[in-house]
């Protein structure tokens, strides 16, 4: 899963470790997130988007071969 909290750190100016200490988390968590070696959890991932002011939708990006088509509409 790809995302964007490294560009969004960048834009607020924010070492992982400062959004470490505001999400609540350690240093290695951002780093391993941002590095792709691990997924967060959904309330995780909604307190980073919460954070940003962004969407979960707007920071974490499925790879290609991680898609599902959609069900049709019924």
């Amino acid at each position: 899963m790809k995302n964007l909290i490294k560009v969004e750190r960048a834009r607020y100016d924010l070492s992982q470790q400062q959004l470490a200490d505001l999400l609540g988390v350690s240093r290695q968590s951002i780093y391993a997130i941002e590095g792709r070696k691990y997924v967060p959890s959904t309330i995780l991932a909604l307190r980073i988007a919460q954070l940003f002011n962004l969407t979960v939708e707007d920071i974490f990006k499925l790879e290609d071969s991680e898609t599902c088509t959609p069900l049709p509409m019924t």
